[in-house]
């Protein structure tokens, strides 16, 4: 991707700032971002985009930004499933009505824009099968997952409509670098990350038996690439991951070996299994076959390779 004009909402985030990073060197970069946001994942590279801060309900302001686009990563989201169930009103007005902004500033500023947008494979619920692809029933369980899955229905309504170009990712459990390592209510693999530098257990509920798909997130910064170039994903969703299943007590252990290795002990402490959203109890891989027909995208990096770069990005 050269020599394009790329607006990332959320662009300060997790996701937004690694894609940033990427893109920086051969295209204009906008990160739209609310104000009072954290820039310490970014605080090397302020000088490289320009950086504009607001609100996504403010309808002037979208307009401006996006009439001059190629393509736009919609990544601002509010992410902690408990904070949607706790607030489920300040996630409908923020996210969905943010959503709906963005796409009526498309369709009359700029209807040529394509839209990237981040979703989840827990808009699924509970899958029926493992791995689980794109043909699954879609059975949210929580106030994050139905937003999540409204946005989706919301970018097909633009596209049938108003031929507004999108393509929905629902990825897997990311980790990676820029992600906070002290959440204990998002990202959790580097949540233990955090918890092992910090010379604190690793904590197991129950036998640690809950099989998920632990993605790397270099990878899917390069999937987000390829969904935006390739044609073949206009008006497609998808379903991301890597396509191998984990434990997450095999987690905690290969954590445990990178970090003793380098540092010091890590102790795994079991513990009975709490209260917890069922969604948690799941288990899920993903089939990313249709992806992979669309644009040639496979995984670069596998799951050890890219905890051992997580860890070391942290350690330093």
């Amino acid at each position: 991707m050269q020599n394009k004009k790329i607006l990332i909402t959320g662009g300060a985030g997790f996701l937004g700032s690694n894609l940033a990073r990427r893109l920086i060197e051969d295209n204009e970069i906008t990160l739209f971002i609310k104000p009072k946001t954290d820039l310490s994942r970014i605080k090397d590279i302020l000088d490289k985009f320009e950086i504009i801060e607001g609100d996504l309900l403010d309808k002037n302001i979208v307009e401006k930004i996006i009439k001059d686009k190629d393509y736009l990563f919609h990544f601002a989201w509010q992410t902690d499933l408990k904070k949607s169930m706790e607030k489920p009103l300040e996630d409908v007005k923020n996210d969905i009505i943010g959503l709906l902004t963005i796409l009526e500033c498309c369709k009359e500023a700029n209807k040529n824009i394509k839209i990237i947008f981040s979703s989840t494979v827990t808009v699924i619920g509970i899958p029926d099968k493992i791995p689980s692809n794109e043909d699954e029933k879609e059975l949210p369980l929580s106030v994050y997952d139905a937003n999540k899955l409204l946005a989706e229905k919301y970018l097909k309504v633009y596209y049938e409509n108003f031929n507004i170009k999108f393509c929905v990712l629902r990825l897997a459990n990311v980790f990676g670098e820029y992600q906070k390592i002290d959440n204990p209510n998002r990202g959790v693999l580097n949540f233990m990350i955090g918890k092992a530098l910090r010379g604190e257990p690793l904590t197991v509920y129950g036998k640690g038996d809950f099989i998920r798909d632990y993605s790397y997130v270099g990878n899917f910064i390069d999937a987000f690439i390829l969904a935006t170039e390739s044609e073949n994903t206009n008006g497609k969703i998808y379903v991301l991951g890597s396509g191998e299943g984990k434990t997450f007590l095999e987690v905690v252990e290969s954590i445990k070996k990178i970090v003793e290795e380098k540092w010091k002990k890590v102790e795994i402490k079991f513990i009975d299994v709490p209260e917890t959203h069922k969604i948690n109890k799941r288990d899920f891989v993903a089939d990313y076959s249709r992806f992979k027909k669309a644009t040639g995208w496979t995984p670069k990096i596998n799951f050890e390779e890219g905890l051992r770069k997580t860890i070391e990005f942290y350690w330093d």
